[in-house]
């Protein structure tokens, strides 16, 4: 359904060049994504894969970063939506002369995804006429590359570094001018009229020249895809809506290639406008992919989730318990920083991510969890599954002394209680695999006496009479709102949680969101995963009207675009803050109204 954007029904704005970061739309096909705004631009576009230099940037740098925008040349507003079950986007634009529909895909094929990176734009007349200004500034990948135009008997294409694009566009369009930068043209669709154009991209290979017709009868079959894909999960729960669209979200940040799972589709996003929390999220963390897991078992999509299994269980035999990996399973290289301004001038802008040096407590019961859901729901662990597990057990029953980093990947290393009780629930989950037969039952008993070691430790440390909830670590007074998973993760006594969660929603909570831990407000915005893991602690709790209350309010705040949602929110204006799409919070909200519908976790 289609909404104005902003929802006063305005004028769609840019300040110093800048969208609000709520006017864009996802757009992928399981190996990249690109970001629409509602003015017709699309600003981020990293191109052949999600994990590659953006070729469209204007998202960090607006005066010189490179966009493909499709715009009306007067006045205009916007509607906005997704169509139903389908990650194909549509804006309708309204000027004094008329109205027409922009129609816009990631291109799939008959058999999945295409060879090539084939990114559509239909533009059709619905009532009157209207013109349009497109114009296709070509990026220089985040600062690293000039672009060029070179020419042939088949045509013209653009390069930027190792890239190779061409320009495809129906009759109607006409070319206004070329050259190495950028291409711009225009049209002018009356009612009934169709016009398409389309960016063909491949890197280090060639290009079929494909007929436009050809491109444009894909924008429907992908659709058509989509929601094949939609129609065959099994949710049957509370709030289909919601989940239906954090489902198709979710799925654009799958990596097809090889089943990863990245945490969101963008770079140095700000959590803080002008701050420097600006981080690269073009990753697949443990965390993130142990959650998706569930979350698609829990929505019945198996494949999806035995491939992100599989993957995840392969690269930590290679290499080990790391808290993330690139796309491709290598290790994530040391950050570095960009000469680009950023969003709203926030620096730096980043690439790679200083996590991958870490160690987070956290990934044991990730992947304990994950794998002992994936048993539940059927599935069958390998042997080599099975002695990889067996043997990360052993190193939680040895490591879980230690302090980390913690969930929030914190500078400071602590003994965060949100990473002890994450050890407690690896070896849980280890221990009950091991009873079941899925996991060798050598050393069950050593994994025993580390999991109540761990709770004693936790009961005798890590609660406070004083705040009457577990604190951040020992000795602090600070509340983490990630301890509201520890109901989800099964540990300790409901007395004890629910007033931990009591004090979260007290201390923490800004209107209908929350912060992720005391101090933080002056920093960044509030974190949209914790507000959606109260609410299913609630519900687990046995809380279910006043976390179906929370739940409802959050949504309906989020309301704000077709439904892609960011890392945080400013609690004062509701602005979207950080990378997105955001894959936590996507899967936040489904596991929320999962358990809000009394589906099995």
């Amino acid at each position: 359904m289609l909404k104005p954007f902003p929802r006063t029904g305005g004028p769609v704005e840019r300040e110093d060049g800048y969208l609000p970061l709520e006017a864009y739309a996802a757009l992928g096909e399981g190996r990249s994504v690109a970001l629409s705004g509602a003015d017709g631009s699309i600003d981020w576009w990293c191109c052949p894969n999600l994990d590659s230099p953006p070729l469209f940037d204007r998202l960090l740098s607006p005066h010189e970063g490179g966009y493909f925008s499709v715009t009306p040349d007067a006045p205009f507003t916007a509607e906005i939506g997704y169509r139903d079950g389908s990650n194909v986007h549509e804006t309708v634009f309204t000027t004094a002369t008329g109205r027409a529909r922009l129609t816009e895909s990631l291109n799939s094929g008959p058999a999945g995804r295409l060879p090539w990176a084939e990114l559509a734009r239909r533009i059709e007349g619905i009532q009157g006429r209207v013109r349009f200004r497109i114009e296709l500034v070509f990026g220089t990948r985040g600062d690293t590359a000039g672009p060029f135009l070179s020419s042939n008997a088949s045509g013209t294409a653009f390069h930027v570094a190792d890239l190779m694009g061409l320009f495809r566009y129906s009759e109607g369009i006409r070319i206004d001018g070329e050259d190495d930068h950028a291409i711009k043209a225009s049209v002018e669709v009356s009612a009934g009229q169709r016009e398409t154009v389309a960016i063909v991209a491949g890197e280090h290979e060639p290009l079929v020249v494909a007929p436009v017709a050809d491109i444009d009868r894909r924008i429907d079959g992908s659709c058509d895809a989509w929601r094949n894909w939609t129609e065959r999960l099994g949710y049957a729960g509370r709030y289909p809506e919601q989940v239906g669209r954090s489902a198709l979200a979710l799925k654009l940040l799958l990596y097809s290639p090889t089943g990863a799972i990245a945490a969101a589709a963008t770079t140095s996003l700000p959590e803080g406008i002008g701050g420097k929390k600006n981080y690269d999220y073009r990753y697949a963390w443990v965390r993130d992919a142990g959650y998706v897991i569930k979350a698609f078992l829990r929505l019945g999509a198996h494949a999806e989730a035995s491939a992100a299994l599989t993957w995840l269980v392969r690269h930590l035999e290679e290499h080990g318990a790391q808290v993330l990996f690139t796309l491709n399973g290598e290790m994530v290289s040391e950050e570095e920083e960009l000469d680009l301004p950023g969003y709203r001038n926030s620096r730096p802008v980043r690439t790679g991510n200083a996590a991958t040096g870490q160690h987070q407590h956290g990934i044991y019961g990730d992947i304990f969890e994950t794998a002992e859901r994936f048993v539940a729901g059927g599935g069958m662990l390998d042997l080599r599954s099975g002695a990889l597990l067996a043997r990360l057990a052993d190193e939680c029953a040895e490591k879980w002394k230690m302090k980390d980093a913690g969930i929030w990947e914190l500078p400071e290393q602590q003994h965060y209680t949100g990473s002890k009780i994450s050890c407690w629930q690896a070896l849980a989950r280890a221990v009950e695999m091991a009873e079941k037969g899925y996991l060798p039952g050598t050393c069950k008993d050593r994994w025993v006496r580390a999991r109540d070691r761990v709770a004693d430790w936790i009961e005798e440390h890590c609660w406070s009479e004083a705040k009457q909830a577990y604190v951040m670590y020992p000795g602090s007074d600070k509340l983490d709102a990630s301890m509201t998973l520890a109901v989800r993760f099964r540990y300790g006594s409901a007395d004890r949680l629910r007033a931990t969660c009591e004090a979260i929603d007290r201390e923490l909570g800004r209107g209908p969101y929350h912060y992720r831990y005391s101090g933080v407000d002056a920093e960044e915005g509030c974190f949209l995963a914790c507000t959606f893991w109260l609410c299913e602690a609630m519900a687990l709790l046995g809380q279910n009207d006043q976390a179906s209350e929370k739940f409802e309010a959050v949504v309906a705040a989020l309301d704000r675009n077709s439904g892609t949602y960011a890392e945080m929110a400013d609690p004062q204006t509701g602005g979207f803050l950080g990378n997105l799409p955001q894959g936590l919070t996507h899967l936040a909200l489904i596991q929320a109204a999962a358990t809000l519908s009394g589906l099995d976790l």
